[in-house]
């Protein structure tokens, strides 16, 4: 299971991220563990200057804006579940 972070302090953007990453791990049918941290000086202790960020198995992703949801996608789906033999890696 994934655990994704999205760190921000709950504006609109941070909101709409968090609600693109739930409802594409519903639609994929990808369980996995969504945590929003607020926390200022953790969010910092991540380098994220820029809000909204998401980290992805303690990796930051993104920072800044709202993500695509192509980019999401990829995030839940993640390239290690997919062996490259069809080329859609």
């Amino acid at each position: 299971m994934k655990n994704i972070k999205v760190l921000g302090t709950g504006c609109a953007n941070c909101n709409a991220t968090m609600k693109l990453i739930e409802e594409t791990a519903k639609a994929k049918g990808v369980e996995i563990q969504l945590e929003k941290v607020e926390d200022m000086a953790a969010i910092l202790g991540y380098g994220v200057m820029s809000t909204p960020g998401v980290v992805v198995d303690g990796k930051v992703v993104h920072a800044g804006g709202v993500p695509s949801k192509g980019a999401v996608e990829g995030w839940v789906g993640g390239a290690e579940s997919c062996c490259g033999c069809c080329g859609k890696e």
